[in-house]
């Protein structure tokens, strides 16, 4: 067998250990080159030092003597010297007795030189008399080129490298012989016994030892292959035999076969029928999901139509005179309301998560303000005793980017859950940012969850234990769907809580800031708070105040104030106030509950008194600092808006058949300064618009005679008003209801009940602000 001259082993062999040789031997050269280099450095000065010991007499004399023919006499015997080029005598007043020099020697081989040793070299000797050893006769100044060491010292170089080299050539040929005859021979004679064994019969094939090679690796290699041979004849004996039971097989097989084949079509025939029986249980199931879905979408519209009639007659009914008790009663009876708005789209909003249909929002809202605005809206749910606060980091930023909506649903969920549990201690809203975002934590002193039940909590309609619904109440919503809302978020929430000792619920949501914290103007003055040391109040006003500027200090009772007089007194303890007032002249904030101010006489009893309900809000404690310790005037928003709203002279046609609802709108609208028409179907709308100039339709979709779909699609068809706003007004809440509007034509969309505040967003965006 021929085998390639660069594939022997002999030959990698051989290479491998020559480059090996080469590489040592290099280095040991190179290393030899070094040592020699360093030798040559150092004799250059060596002799140089040497022959200015020589001349140093001689040159001493003639410098006493001051003779001149004779100092030439010694620079031109100097520059006999092959590395010599310049020699110059000078005696000790800087005289130049004589001065000699010859040009340098040129080669292709000088920058090398110049490279290792420099291009020369400078000496000079003091010239002294051995009799005068402290009178200087002057100076003996050598210059040295050092190419001529230089050029000794690469020729020594380059027959070192050459030497290395023919070594190692010699070393390649002879390792190249021996490893053939050792190895390369031998396995060829090998290889080729085994390429000419009969491997029918293996048994039949042995190979013999190459002599020498009897217990080396060459001869474990024909050991094995004789072995192998042996194994392969039994292997080969055994696969006759096995091929001889396998045609006994095969033909029981056909038997078994064919007999099987009679069962698999009886059975194909049952799962054809069961096939179909799938397919019309699958096709159930979509009947039932679009009739659940239909339902939702009906359920949907039928009780949001009567809401938005309860909550907007409500809410108009609030705006007239009315005394302390019937506004609290029309005021908890609109919050049910908002309840109930909340529980419905909850429901509906699971529906969605089911339907993989939820779409979320990105735009910059001011999450600090609506946590705070939600709290106080869900204040009333809180027992007596129970103190609620929100806690927000001063350096939270103002906006940051998501779904105001779906963020309002957790904070909400999380905090009515809280309120709901809790009948003493304290409830907290924590917020802060965080690298990847807010954290959001409400924490209580509540009745629990146990260890075993936390698995389970955020599953739907799903509580803690059997009595929790009897007990408490609720539908077991809450939780699922706040934790559905976190991670459609890609945001996450974590529980920590232990029976009897609270809960902790943490929501960690990639909300990015829009805007940086805005910096508040700076506050002067003294501030006291008569407050329980581990109480929201006082954490509150601890975090605060002093970055407001404010002198804080904090006491524990009415006692420890002592004949301190502040410039403004907080407190939370109503049972002291009447005691504190003849000795405290300063003005008083109380912080209560919720629904527990004190009467009109009382108050005027203890004024100048002001009081807020918790939670207290950051902007309404600013304000009534600003006001006491400032005397600034206080900022009503509502009265800032009524001017506002005084001067909006939009035209709107509301469409709505529902009298009820028209009543809701048309008086919304009228307190913001708007013009209403009303129309009651969609034709009717149609012939105002053909009377009239409108700014802003207001179009209900569900509607006899021509609904708002088919009255928005001529209105978009006939090209006469393809600039009009057209709103949407449904009380049909789901998912494809905005799609359905959209593809009519309609701009926007409105889902009933909806407030006077959204209806304001609504308008401040499709109609400009104009004057009369």
């Amino acid at each position: 067998m021929d085998i390639k001259f660069t594939n022997r082993l002999s030959y990698k062999q051989a290479r491998l250990t020559v480059l090996v040789g080469f590489i040592l031997g290099t280095l040991l050269s190179l290393i030899q080159i070094g040592i020699d280099y360093a030798s040559e450095d150092a004799s250059i000065n060596r002799e140089m030092q040497a022959l200015l010991q020589i001349s140093h007499n001689p040159a001493s004399r003639i410098a006493y003597n001051i003779d001149a023919e004779l100092a030439q006499e010694l620079t031109a015997g100097l520059l006999q010297s092959p590395a010599i080029t310049r020699a110059r005598l000078v005696d000790n007043t800087d005289t130049v007795l004589a001065d000699a020099q010859r040009p340098r020697q040129e080669s292709s081989y000088r920058f090398i030189s110049d490279f290792l040793f420099d291009e020369s070299r400078q000496f000079q000797d003091s010239l002294l008399l051995s009799h005068m050893p402290d009178d200087y006769l002057g100076t003996l100044y050598l210059e040295v080129d050092t190419f001529p060491f230089g050029s000794r010292f690469l020729k020594r170089a380059e027959v070192t490298l050459l030497n290395g080299f023919i070594r190692s050539l010699i070393l390649t040929g002879i390792l190249l012989v021996l490893f053939y005859i050792m190895l390369t021979q031998p396995l060829v004679r090998v290889i080729s016994a085994l390429a000419s064994s009969n491997t029918r019969h293996p048994a039949r094939s042995k190979l013999s030892y190459p002599p020498g090679h009897e217990h080396d690796e060459i001869g474990v290699l024909v050991k094995v292959a004789n072995q192998q041979f042996v194994s392969m004849a039994t292997e080969i004996e055994q696969r006759r035999n096995a091929e001889n039971r396998l045609t006994d097989y095969l033909n029981e097989l056909e038997n078994i076969v064919s007999a099987r084949t009679n069962e698999l079509k009886a059975s194909n025939t049952r799962l054809s029928q069961s096939n179909e029986e799938l397919e019309q249980a699958r096709r159930r199931a979509l009947d039932m999901a679009q009739a659940r879905a239909a339902f939702l979408a009906n359920m949907s519209h039928e009780i949001r139509t009567p809401l938005n009639g309860l909550l907007g007659m409500i809410a108009l009914s609030l705006d007239s005179p009315l005394n302390a008790e019937q506004r609290q009663q029309l005021s908890i009876a609109h919050d049910s309301g908002k309840v109930l708005v909340e529980l419905l789209n909850d429901i509906l909003d699971l529906s969605k998560f089911d339907a993989g249909q939820l779409e979320l929002e990105r735009i910059p809202f001011d999450l600090g303000a609506l946590v705070e605005d939600t709290a106080n809206l869900l204040s009333q749910n809180a027992a007596p005793s129970v103190e609620l606060t929100c806690l927000i980091d001063p350096n939270f930023p103002s906006m940051v980017l998501g779904d105001p909506t779906r963020v309002r649903q957790i904070v909400s969920n999380l905090l009515s859950n809280a309120l709901k549990f809790t009948r003493f201690g304290r409830v907290d809203v924590r917020l802060s940012a965080t690298h990847a975002g807010v954290r959001l934590e409400v924490c209580d002193t509540g009745i629990g969850i146990p260890r075993e039940a936390q698995v389970r909590i955020f599953q739907p309609f799903t509580q803690a234990g059997a009595g929790i619904t009897r007990q408490y109440g609720g539908t077991g919503l809450g939780l699922a769907l706040t934790n559905n809302l976190c991670e459609a978020m890609q945001g996450r929430l974590s529980i920590s809580s232990e029976a009897g000792f609270g809960s902790q619920f943490s929501a960690e949501l990639p909300l990015p800031s829009h805007s940086p914290a805005i910096p508040v103007g700076r506050l002067r003055g003294s501030v006291a708070a008569i407050s329980n040391a581990g109480s929201g109040l006082a954490e509150l006003l601890q975090t605060l105040l002093p970055a407001w500027g404010v002198d804080y200090r904090r006491y524990d009772s009415p006692q420890a104030l002592g004949q301190v007089s502040p410039d403004l007194l907080i407190t939370d303890d109503l049972d002291s106030l009447f005691d504190l007032r003849p000795h405290v002249h300063a003005p008083i904030l109380l912080v209560t509950a919720y629904g527990n101010f004190l009467p009109g006489e009382q108050a005027a009893n203890l004024s100048p008194l002001q009081q807020q309900a918790r939670p207290l809000a950051r902007s309404a404690l600013y304000q009534a600092l600003r006001r006491t310790l400032q005397g600034a005037d206080s900022i009503h928003p509502s009265a800032h808006d009524g001017a506002l709203h005084s001067e909006r002279r939009a035209r709107i046609l509301l469409v709505e058949d529902n009298p009820v609802n028209q009543l809701v709108a048309k008086g919304m609208l009228a307190k913001l300064g708007c013009e209403v028409s009303i129309a009651a179907h969609g034709a009717d709308a149609l012939e105002h618009l053909e009377r009239g100039h409108f700014d802003l339709v207001l179009m209900d979709c569900n509607m006899p005679v021509m609904d708002g779909y088919e009255a928005s699609r001529q209105i978009r068809q006939s090209g006469r008003w393809p600039e009009l706003p057209i709103v949407a007004l449904t009380a049909n809440a789901m998912p494809e209801e905005r799609e359905r509007c959209r593809a009519a034509g309609m701009s926007d969309y409105l889902a009933k009940p909806f407030r006077r505040e959204e209806l304001l967003a609504l308008i401040d965006h499709w109609v400009p602000l104009t004057a009369s």
